[in-house]
């Protein structure tokens, strides 16, 4: 499953984007206040050549877009669309021209730390006052400016409404890339997952207020294994008239994939973003219309569905058709006609009324791929020649190698004629062609594989191909779980050469098609699987449409495919993972913790993960209140306890979970967990040896507690953490714990083999001997039987034991110290402007676990076996790892408190 996601996508079918000139990046002075309170963020005009020496006295008269960057993004990356608008606007003399911000957030990222998000949106703020203030006394001054966020920086654009201070108006436009808007991709900290929550909330309270905002989203497909594309949608509730969601495999005249960062390079996007823009400015004011119909008119024709037109705001209703073109009438219901170097035009004239009994809709497609009109519907009833007729080119459709126009018969009962123009060809070499038909004899369903089918079965369908496009329906597939593979394999009677035939996978409820290309004949392999599970109020089909060659014969063969199913799973799931791996080792140490209450003898981790890790220990609870939930009564009850919503029914109200992903995610938990385990012991091994060769070993001694030392270093680590950062902390005393682990591991190896020698021998000759043996295998799996006095073998197994129980400790500790890193790294970053990092996620929870690990490290297990809270604190880990699942899932920074609640029981089982 991680390798379909990470690996197994399509290749990448965009192009790069360069620079004719050298980019220039010029720093505007911000005001003294607003570059003392944010010294690490700072505000870029973009040029290049020519363009950049004359604006470098920032005397500007363009129209402002503000470049925001993502996670760890840098202002740089403006380039690409900087660039390309400059061009442009050079074609067209300078006559309108954009200006291109850029700013600089210090490549922060924010993806994992949400501490700064509320930061760069009040910074984001005051670069717009500062942008429209270069405008003011200029001509044609802007009173908004158009925004351009990657990644999380369209949330920040989003967050910019939440201000109090914020006028609205002063964003018209926002266009987001790859911008995960649903919910973070890994909730690592609360800060993150509240200012989520504030941004949504705000967008769908404030929906009709936010009219006069046109919001445009694009994700980027599946080679987007960062961000999955279902998250880039913009939340249903706030789809209003001015909001669009599409993925780059549908964008017209892109149809490509892209990864996290190449859609911010992606030629062919980054030329459908700039064409946008230019076709949205108003002619009078030459900043962006005000019209919020007008805009998303422009972002329907270039992003949703193009006509292969060049935009017209309002297309004139009629046209004339004139000229010394040749009218001949095609009374047959399919038509196919080849151009090479025609040097008179032609009409062809398609009466309507002898069709409308036996047909209901006529398909048209031409392959020259200009922007002129081409076919017309005439309202004349009499006359064989129309000089006045409706341009029926708008209702086109441009696809990768051909534009098509479908019409339904009854849509237009006034129409006499549709009339076909071919105008004279000097040169050129294209192929039009028509057919009427019924839509029943054209579309077919087609049911899909069951799930557990496995791909051992398949659905087979063959199509005789008369005509020129079929259509497929897929009955049965809308969820996000379900995965297929199609094959198409074409075969024709000649062997004359043919037009490719176009396969596009239809998604009805979504803007996320995919099209494939494919040469006649040819064995075509698309994958189906979606980006959105269909809405419970939608009840259309997907739809594989076949834009066939005639007298062709294709077969459709659709199979399960259990790689992609699983792909799914870790695509929409990954983030989990964390949260199944500590649950299964807190489990397990649960185990351990009952192994030494009952037998006094604490057993091996890889032994109890076998042992006590069973998903059927923490599953049905989970899975009984989420079907609970359903209920009124149930619900008030839960929320009069003042208990947090259980994620998986979050999840399943977004139709992002079925009961088995739970049961995959857990046993991939319980894999993880036992081959880390494995590499815990090996690394103990190693790093034991290497300790052996550098320092003399002593032999076992009992460490007290507390000690003043331990009690000043424990002191000096949560001022640490109080004063400086938390993780920074946790590292600390994670680095110390295992060192002291590893000198335990030298110690219990050197007492074994000290004790092993025979009593004869001298003392140094059992100290070479010792050091000659242990080379290479210093560590607790390799200690040798030996006979021994009673308290030696006593304090040796004690020790032993106590090892055992401080590896899966320090397995635990791992995982709190890799949830924590983001933060630890965002203040390392940062530390040049601030020493503390503010605000701290693990501040409180670092000093606790400071003053836990500070004496868990020093205790042992013959302390915590006469216990009377023992029985308890291995009782715990049970409904804590249920707890865990139930309430971590979308709330990764919840794993820590459970996993330090446990150990504080452990701690007190050395005192009590």
């Amino acid at each position: 499953g991680v390798r379909d996601v990470m690996f197994l996508y399509e290749d990448n079918r965009c192009s790069m984007t360069y620079m004719y000139e050298y980019p220039e990046y010029l720093k505007i002075k911000l005001p003294k206040k607003t570059a003392r309170r944010y010294p690490a963020y700072e505000l870029y005009l973009y040029g290049e050549g020519n363009y950049a020496e004359e604006n470098k006295n920032l005397l500007l008269t363009g129209i402002p877009v503000l470049f925001l960057p993502g996670n760890a993004g840098s202002y740089k990356q403006v380039r690409s669309l900087g660039s390309i608008a400059l061009r442009k606007a050079e074609d067209v003399d300078f006559k309108y021209h954009f200006n291109f911000f850029s700013v600089n957030f210090n490549e922060e990222l924010v993806a994992l730390y949400g501490g700064s998000l509320q930061r760069q949106t009040k910074f984001v703020h005051e670069c717009i006052k500062v942008i429209l203030k270069l405008y003011r006394d200029r001509e044609f001054a802007p009173s908004s400016v158009a925004i351009v966020g990657h990644s999380m920086g369209g949330l920040v654009a989003r967050a910019l409404l939440t201000l109090k201070n914020f006028k609205p108006e002063l964003i018209n436009l926002l266009i987001t890339q790859a911008t995960p808007h649903v919910a973070p991709v890994m909730p690592l900290d609360r800060y993150l997952t509240d200012f989520y929550t504030a941004v949504n909330n705000h967008w769908i309270l404030k929906a009709q207020d936010l009219r006069n905002l046109t919001t445009l989203s694009v994700a980027g497909g599946f080679r987007d294994y960062q961000v999955r594309s279902g998250l880039a949608f913009l939340p249903r509730l706030s789809q209003h008239d001015s909001a669009l969601s599409v993925v780059s495999s549908a964008v017209p005249r892109a149809w490509a994939s892209t990864d996290h960062l190449s859609i911010v390079w992606c030629k062919e996007l980054i030329l459908a973003t700039i064409r946008a823009l230019f076709d949205l400015i108003d002619e009078n004011t030459r900043q962006i219309t005000e019209d919020p119909k007008k805009r998303m008119s422009v972002l329907n024709h270039h992003f949703v569905r193009h006509p292969a037109k060049m935009f017209e705001e309002n297309p004139e209703a009629f046209t004339d058709l004139t000229g010394a073109f040749t009218w001949i009438t095609v009374k047959g219901s399919k038509w196919t006609y080849s151009v090479y170097n025609d040097s008179d035009g032609k009409y062809f004239a398609f009466p309507v009324a002898s069709h409308r009994k036996s047909y209901s809709h006529v398909y048209c497609e031409n392959s020259m791929l200009d922007t002129s009109s081409w076919i017309y519907g005439c309202m004349n009833t009499n006359s064989s020649v129309c000089l006045e007729a409706a341009d029926l080119s708008w209702k086109a459709e441009l696809l990768p190698s051909t534009k098509v126009v479908m019409l339904k018969l009854l849509d237009y009962p006034s129409l006499s004629h549709i009339v076909i123009q071919v105008p004279p060809a000097a040169g050129n070499k294209y192929t039009l062609a028509c057919e009427f038909f019924k839509e029943d004899s054209r579309t077919v369903q087609l049911p899909v594989t069951h799930l557990f089918s496995f791909g051992l079965s398949s659905s087979k369908i063959l199509l005789n191909s008369t005509g020129l496009f079929y259509n497929i329906q897929l009955q049965h597939f809308s969820q996000i779980y379900q995965a297929f593979k199609i094959y198409i394999d074409s075969h024709c009677q000649s062997l004359e050469e043919r037009k490719p035939s176009v396969y596009r996978l239809h998604i009805p409820w979504s803007y996320e098609d995919s099209i494939t290309v494919a040469k006649v004949p040819s064995l075509a392999e698309i994958s189906a699987k979606l980006h959105i599970a269909q809405p419970h109020s939608d009840s259309s089909l997907p739809e594989l449409n076949i834009y066939s060659s005639p007298n062709c014969q294709y077969e459709v063969i659709l199979k399960t495919s259990l790689l992609q199913v699983l792909g799914q799973i870790v695509r929409f799931h990954a983030g989990a993972f964390p949260v199944y791996i500590v649950s299964n080792i807190l489990l397990t140490y649960g185990g351990q913790l009952s192994t030494l209450r009952s037998t006094g003898q604490c057993s091996d981790f890889s032994l109890e993960l076998v042992r006590t890790a069973k998903p059927y220990k923490v599953e049905p609870l989970i899975s009984i209140v989420v079907f609970l939930q359903g209920f009124n009564w149930f619900r008030e009850i839960w929320e009069s306890l003042s208990l947090p919503e259980v994620d998986a029914a979050v999840l399943s109200s977004q139709d992002a979970w079925f009961p088995l992903v739970s049961l995959i995610l857990f046993l991939f938990g319980t894999g993880i967990a036992y081959w880390s385990g494995v590499f815990f012991s090996t690394s103990l091994r190693l790093f034991s040896s290497l300790w052996l060769t550098l320092i003399r070993p002593t032999e076992l001694q009992k460490d007290k507690l507390i000690t003043p030392r331990r009690l000043c270093g424990m002191i000096s680590l949560a001022l640490v953490s109080w004063t400086t950062c938390g993780a920074f902390a946790v590292l600390i005393i994670y680095l110390q714990y295992s060192f002291k682990d590893i000198c335990k591991s030298v110690d219990i190896f050197v007492t074994s083999v000290f004790h092993f020698q025979d009593p004869g021998h001298s003392k140094e000759t059992s100290q070479n001997s010792s050091t000659h043996t242990v080379k290479g295998q210093s560590s607790v799996d390799s200690i040798p039987e030996a006979p021994q006095s009673p308290s030696k073998s006593k304090t040796l197994a004690e020790a032993v034991n106590s090892l055992k129980m401080h590896i899966t400790i320090l397995h635990l500790f791992t995982w709190i110290v890799l949830l924590n890193l983001p933060s630890l790294i965002y203040w390392f970053k940062n530390l040049r402007y601030n020493v503390r990092l503010d605000p701290d996620p693990c501040r409180s929870t670092a000093v606790i676990l400071v003053c836990i690990l500070e004496i868990l490290m020093n205790s042992s297990t013959s302390e915590v076996k006469s216990s009377k809270l023992l029985k308890i604190a291995a009782k715990v880990p049970l409904p804590l790892s249920v707890a865990m699942l139930a309430f971590g899932r979308m709330h990764l920074y919840r794993v820590p408190h459970f996993v330090t609640f446990s150990l504080l029981l452990h701690v007190l089982c050395c005192f009590v």
